[in-house]
């Protein structure tokens, strides 16, 4: 008589193992311990075999009849089930594995010279994959397997990480696919299954008036004389922060009046020259006397590490200015309109000393230079300009070096005509 869920469950165990049969070679076997478990009874070549199917109730009947009949098909084509099962999982255990393809995605990252940061922050987002369904094969990583490791993230209201891990689990897949070891990419299916929050840019502050406010506030600050110059260069140079707190003295020439950021601390991973105003001068020579070591803004336990993360924002937030008031990164924004907004600059010479890169391929072909004379002009009187805002005018000594330059606007790119 057929077995039942019912029956299965209710058997009780013995001092002696008991076989419950469903029919077509499909049994149960109690064991004195309490252990239920599925196996198939079945001969091939003449030998009597068995073929575990599982333990009940993680297996249920209904699967491990199925089970059986898979079985029963393999019989009928000539195959020995034990024999094929030992194959299979013989070759699951020889694949590839989603971990294995991560890792040789992270090397292949390295070998294109990525930064750094970037390279941490794709480590720490395939984090999360590996701890799910790392030792998976990869051709066996699902996309709802990928999506609950996703739903995890956003469940804790990581909106953007969960967005970023999602790309970043599907690169994977391509980069195994391109390998010959994976033949689809699952993250394609869940397209608009994410919660879809609109980014926000960091604070900064695009008012000429409340800027000059920030400025003033800024000399004010009675923290660390270091943390205050690196603020004023921030508001002067306007570089991406890790790019200033990073900065060591070798790559500055106070004599030529530039700074060479190399390209590993880029985040174009290019080589990007600043043009030094004689104000930025002033503030390093200020520094030096305070600075010994090989870093321009050294940490408080150690001169071998920089500043962190948060020193600048911490500043900021000392100052009075909430996070969705001013960040260190938004003195690049507050540049960035200002400039424009004075209609003296060609926009190209402002993207360059952002630092920005063309997005449109054919117009980053033709756009390679640097509009570095116009740049050092524009820089001088962004320099100038800030201290007008902050109420008072240029030393004597940086109002020469702007005198000087403002003599050479001749130097600017042919063709450019400056707006009014």
């Amino acid at each position: 008589m057929p077995l039942s869920d019912a029956k299965c469950r209710s058997a009780q165990p013995g001092t002696k193992l008991q076989k419950l049969t469903d029919g077509g070679g499909l049994q149960l076997w109690i064991q004195p311990n309490g252990a239920r478990l599925w196996r198939f009874a079945y001969r091939f070549s003449g030998k009597q075999k068995l073929l575990a199917l599982g333990v009940y109730p993680t297996i249920a009947l209904a699967r491990a009849r199925q089970a059986r009949e898979d079985a029963r098909r393999l019989l009928a084509e000539g195959h020995d089930p034990a024999a094929e099962k030992k194959r299979q999982a013989q070759a699951r255990t020889d694949a590839p594995t989603f971990r294995s393809i991560a890792g040789e995605y992270v090397v292949k990252l390295k070998r294109e010279d990525r930064s750094e940061a970037t390279l941490a922050k794709t480590e720490w987002l395939l984090g999360f994959a590996i701890a799910e369904f790392g030792d998976e094969p990869i051709r066996e990583v699902t996309a709802p397997a990928i999506l609950r490791v996703l739903q995890a993230l956003e469940a804790r209201e990581r909106y953007e990480s969960a967005r970023r891990l999602r790309s970043t689990i599907g690169s994977v897949f391509r980069y195994a696919i391109a390998t010959a070891r994976a033949e689809t990419e699952p993250t394609y299916a869940l397209r608009g299954a994410l919660t879809q929050v609109r980014p926000t840019p960091r604070a900064a502050i695009t008012d000429a008036q409340k800027f000059g406010a920030l400025l003033r506030a800024i000399e004010t600050f009675d923290g660390q004389p270091g943390t205050r110059i690196a603020l004023r260069l921030l508001a002067v140079l306007f570089p991406r922060p890790g790019e200033l707190r990073l900065a060591q003295w070798s790559e500055f020439d106070l004599e030529r009046a530039v700074w060479t950021v190399p390209a590993l601390r880029m985040k174009m991973r290019r080589p990007h020259r600043v043009p030094l105003p004689a104000q930025a001068r002033e503030l390093l020579r200020a520094l030096r006397f305070i600075s010994r070591g090989d870093l321009l803004f050294p940490g408080v336990r150690s001169q071998c590490r920089p500043i962190s993360d948060g020193t600048l924002n911490a500043a900021l937030r000392r100052l009075g200015y909430a996070k969705d008031e001013a960040t260190g990164h938004g003195f690049r924004a507050t540049a960035s309109s200002l400039l424009n907004e004075s209609g003296k600059w060609h926009p190209d010479a402002i993207e360059r000393q952002l630092a920005h890169v063309e997005s449109n391929d054919a117009r980053a072909a033709y756009a390679r230079g640097g509009h570095w004379d116009e740049r050092v002009l524009m820089m001088q009187w962004w320099a100038d300009y800030l201290d007008e805002l902050r109420g008072r005018g240029p030393s004597a000594s940086t109002a020469r070096a702007s005198k000087s330059l403002t003599s050479q606007r001749h130097l600017l790119a042919p063709g450019w005509t400056e707006l009014r």
